[in-house]
């Protein structure tokens, strides 16, 4: 008889896990706030109904979907483009920011107000968008963290990546709203989090027309066209989306403005911000650091009552299971 009970709790518990749509998410006060948000705007009759077509989740990209130390991960494919241009280009080996980069210097890098700037220019540009899209698919798949050893595909969020299918489960349409490269970002994320490039919105430089044999290309210029990042995500939103959020996941202060602009419009609305303070499974780091600074934003979070997600109290898992730092 005693062996039956443990049996069918055994059974009951595997049930219980299987119908969990969040498994790695502790049970702890984000989690039940993710529910009872979901619940509220998707159940008819409840006054905070939403219908499905309003039902957008916008989410920062570097350090919320996916990690951010070093370095974000686009200055490091910068990195490895400057190496196999540098052949063109001997002069970069003297010249800032490459030589910082090259020097794998990534606080002097950090530091430079245009520096990103610059190294953007120079490796985004004089390339067609195909081309550009097939460099950086290899580049995500192929290269790995200076830290974990992982292919940086793999350095995504486990529990967001359950988190994103669960509000497109429930109807939502989600979104990725970063200050990172649009044309970056589009050649990987539909594979990494189930978004579609066309659900992708990121600073992007300008392109030009142009028919090379007979056939249509788009060629990347080096001058910045758009810039998603502060105010501009609340701009951007706007522009390419057309529908202010009613759930906004971001991570610092560049996130902020999302945040207000989605928190603003009628109705529910759920803000969340992840706060890294898990140095011994990621990296804990917040109001002084150089890469995510969480300092303006989470003092608004506390003030106006924003979810501020502990990685290390609220996630069960950072990473997904196949790698070595979990």
């Amino acid at each position: 008889m005693k062996a039956k009970l443990i049996s069918v709790a055994f059974a009951v518990a595997s049930v219980v896990r299987a119908q969990d749509p969040l498994p790695s998410w502790n049970d702890t006060a984000p989690k039940k706030a993710i529910f009872d948000f979901v619940e509220q705007v998707t159940k008819e009759g409840s006054s905070d109904f939403v219908k499905p077509e309003e039902r957008i989740a916008t989410f920062d990209n570097d350090g919320t979907l996916w990690a951010e130390q070093p370095i974000y991960f686009q200055v490091l494919f910068m990195r490895d483009r400057v190496k196999a241009l540098l052949p063109q280009h001997p002069e970069w080996k003297h010249r800032e920011p490459f030589a910082s980069l090259l020097g794998d210097d990534m606080r002097a890098v950090a530091k430079m107000k245009e520096g990103i700037p610059k190294l953007m220019a120079a490796t985004h540009s004089g390339i067609i968008t195909d081309e550009f899209s097939e460099l950086v698919m290899k580049w995500v798949t192929t290269a790995k963290h200076p830290t974990t050893g992982r292919p940086f595909i793999e350095m995504v969020y486990q529990p967001m990546i359950e988190l994103l299918a669960y509000l497109r489960a429930n109807g939502f349409k989600t979104f990725i709203v970063s200050g990172g490269g649009i044309d970056f970002m589009r050649s990987w994320v539909e594979k990494a989090y189930g978004i579609p490039p066309e659900q992708v919105v990121g600073s992007s430089g300008k392109l030009r027309f142009q028919l090379r044999d007979g056939k249509p290309v788009l060629l990347k210029l080096p001058e910045m066209d758009f810039v998603d990042n502060y105010a501009g995500k609340a701009v951007g939103i706007q522009k390419f989306i057309g529908r202010r959020p009613i759930f906004a996941f971001g991570n610092s202060d560049g996130d902020q403005q999302m945040l207000e602009w989605t928190a603003a419009g009628s109705g529910a609305r759920f803000m969340a911000l992840v706060h890294h303070d898990d140095a011994e499974r990621e990296w804990a780091y917040d109001r002084k650091s150089r890469i995510g600074t969480l300092d303006k934003a989470w003092d608004e979070a506390i003030a106006k009552g924003w979810i501020v997600l502990s990685m290390k109290d609220d996630w069960k898992t950072i990473f997904p299971p196949t790698g070595p730092k979990q």
